[in-house]
């Protein structure tokens, strides 16, 4: 009996040994034995903000714009230069009076561009207060020996036919002097400071579900000369102000296919001109800006050729505008424009007092 005892005794303490080794094999040795441990999992994520562009506030996922400088091209607008290349996709436009009543344009480049841009024409006697706040490359085919000297004294990349090479080219399907035309690719090349573009204008908060107020405008109508008169009539299915020469004929694109030219703001800057092509940006005057179907009536000042234009509410706060592309219209001081505004809100109905019947109880 006590054989057995002992026995018993001695598996038993042979079992706790193995276990215990056991054990000892699983939870502890050197670090080869040790069961390695699944790295601890994050659940922070990080989001990487997607650029702005500078001249239109408009996300820009490639970034692009913020690696190469503005490229401005002065854009004829005569009836034999339509439809041009470029105005539809063009990040700002300025639209100034020249000889004889006529605009032209300055197309202002960065986030995007097609490939060719034209017709290209000559420069004026205000061009350099236009183009100076810019920066970038400035592309224009001559003009009179003071403008030309004006624009080169900008301390801009200047491109005209004198030094443009391949980056000009002539349109065998149109007829001189309204066949020349700017490669954009070309124009990038030749460099051109800042990069990015110092932004020209401010903008909304449109994530923070900010609009643009003001008073309701249907359509404007700006009296330039006869036959350059523009019309602008807010979409709002594109959201942006659908452009026509004179009161009904879409202005068009040369892009494939033709696309009418809009634009998401319009300012119309009132400024004093000496002569045709002899507009002056520095100094203070009287600003009308166009977003979102609406109208806010403002100021803009300019103090000096290289300070970029501000606009301003009665009140003296910044205009912002609605991220997208903008145009500016240079109107001399005593044209006109005209507003079309949509039609009051029909009265609410009249109120009726409702009516009470009495029934008298039988036998009453």
């Amino acid at each position: 009996m006590k054989e057995v005892r002992a026995r018993g005794a001695r598996n038993a303490l042979a079992l706790l040994i193995v276990g215990g080794i056991a054990v000892a094999a699983c939870s502890g040795g050197d670090d080869s034995n040790t069961a390695k441990k699944a790295p601890p999992t994050s659940s922070t994520t990080t989001t990487i903000p997607i650029p702005t562009a500078p001249f239109t506030g408009l996300p820009d996922p490639t970034g692009v714009s913020l690696t190469r400088s503005s490229v401005a091209v002065k854009i004829e607008n005569t009836p034999e230069a339509r439809p041009q290349s470029g105005l539809d996709v063009a990040d700002v436009v300025y639209e100034e009076v020249v000889d004889g009543g006529i605009t032209r344009f300055w197309a202002v480049f960065n986030s995007n561009a097609p490939e060719n841009i034209g017709p290209v024409r000559s420069v004026r006697a205000m061009d350099p207060q236009i183009v100076t706040p810019l920066g970038g490359v400035v592309a224009y085919s001559g003009g009179t020996e003071p403008n030309v000297a004006a624009i080169r004294a900008t301390g801009l990349v200047w491109v005209d036919e004198n030094n443009a090479g391949d980056a000009f080219f002539r349109e065998p399907t149109r007829n001189a002097p309204h066949n020349l035309y700017a490669r954009s690719a070309l124009l990038w090349q030749r460099g051109g400071q800042p990069v990015p573009p110092v932004p020209l204008f401010g903008y909304i908060d449109t994530e923070k579900d900010q609009a643009f107020t003001g008073e309701a405008v249907t359509s404007f109508h700006a009296n330039y000369e006869l036959g350059y008169d523009v019309s602008y009539v807010w979409d709002a299915t594109v959201g942006g102000w659908m452009r026509f020469q004179r009161t009904n004929e879409p202005f068009l694109s040369a892009a494939i296919p033709a696309v009418q030219v809009n634009a998401t703001n319009v300012i119309v800057q009132f400024v004093p001109y000496a002569g045709f092509g002899e507009g002056n940006l520095i100094g203070t005057g009287e600003a009308w800006v166009f977003s979102n179907g609406q109208l806010v009536r403002g100021t803009w000042a300019k103090p000096f050729i290289g300070s970029i234009t501000e606009y301003k509410d009665a009140a003296g706060a910044p205009i912002l505008l609605t991220p997208g592309r903008t145009w500016v219209e240079l109107v001399p001081i005593g044209k006109t424009v005209d507003l079309v505004v949509p039609p009051p809100p029909p009265p609410p109905p009249p109120t009726v007092a409702p009516t009470t019947t009495t029934t008298k109880k039988r036998g009453s």
